[in-house]
């Protein structure tokens, strides 16, 4: 399966390894792309999973609908619902990252008869975040956020240049020029940023509804060189998880997980979605 649809969207998705393999979904986040699975899938396959790995709303080409409440987390969370059905699945083990992460946490909330684990990259439990937003420097780490919020100003100041804002946010957290030149390339297609940035223009909508207590077998990653999330709201996540929960720390490694640890987090998701 190289695509599926919902609701007149076309998404495109990277269906690899052993079809009867264990399934494991892989959420994206921003401004990644699918790509960013490109050196964790391999080593999933030689284990015997199977990975399907989509470009998220807003990155696939025939998925950008115009509008920010269409990035709500319901539609995003239903964006993944509808890549399972496609697949003929009742269930996978869903790992994410970043934004992949947040919709991570509401399958597993939400929809836990489809969740066999959850693995979530970076991003802890949005109940913890809100409230070391209020209770740590988390707020500062999140000064973006407020800014996606401003219209048609973030577009033009990532992308003046060609892109040469976006290439040192993403230069700057570590990652290898050739993924560097990859999303940026992504983010420079019409309409594209402006879709992702959509994610962060959603919150209004998204935080009217909350993601809860997640019901299923939970991993939370965190690496102590990231500067968009701090330690605080990591170590609150564990109350949100009403199921057996563990938190690897990873040391030095910077935001971008799957990138710059594929070994490790491939290692990391094998153990949890075998145990």
């Amino acid at each position: 399966m190289d695509s599926y649809r919902r609701n007149g969207l076309t998404f495109d998705v990277r269906d690899a390894g052993p079809g009867d393999g264990e399934p494991v979904v892989l959420l994206h986040g921003f401004p990644q792309d699918s790509t960013a699975w490109d050196r964790v899938a391999p080593a999933l396959h030689q284990h015997g999973l199977r990975t399907l790995a989509p470009d998220q709303r807003g990155y696939s080409p025939m998925a950008r609908p115009r509008g920010r409440a269409h990035y709500r987390l319901r539609e995003t969370v239903g964006d993944v619902l509808a890549l399972l059905d496609a697949a003929g699945l009742d269930s996978a083990h869903v790992v994410g990252h970043d934004w992949g992460g947040i919709v991570g946490w509401a399958l597993g909330a939400w929809h836990p008869g489809r969740v066999r684990t959850l693995t979530a990259l970076s991003v802890p439990h949005p109940g913890a975040m809100a409230r070391a937003l209020a209770t740590s420097d988390q707020a500062l780490r999140s000064y973006y956020v407020g800014l996606f919020q401003l219209p048609i100003l973030p577009e033009q100041v990532l992308l003046a240049g060609d892109g040469a804002a976006l290439r040192r946010l993403l230069s700057s957290g570590g990652l290898p020029d050739d993924a560097v030149d990859r999303y940026v390339r992504r983010m420079r297609e019409p309409a594209a940023l402006t879709a992702a940035l959509n994610w962060y223009r959603a919150l209004p909508w998204s935080g009217r509804d909350p993601v809860g207590r997640v019901r299923v077998p939970t991993l939370h990653v965190w690496s102590t060189g990231d500067a968009f999330l701090g330690r605080a709201a990591t170590e609150d996540t564990a109350r949100f998880v009403d199921a057996p929960y563990r938190l690897e720390v990873l040391d030095g490694v910077p935001h971008w997980i799957p990138e710059l640890a594929a070994d490790r987090t491939a290692e990391l998701i094998t153990a949890h979605v075998r145990g």
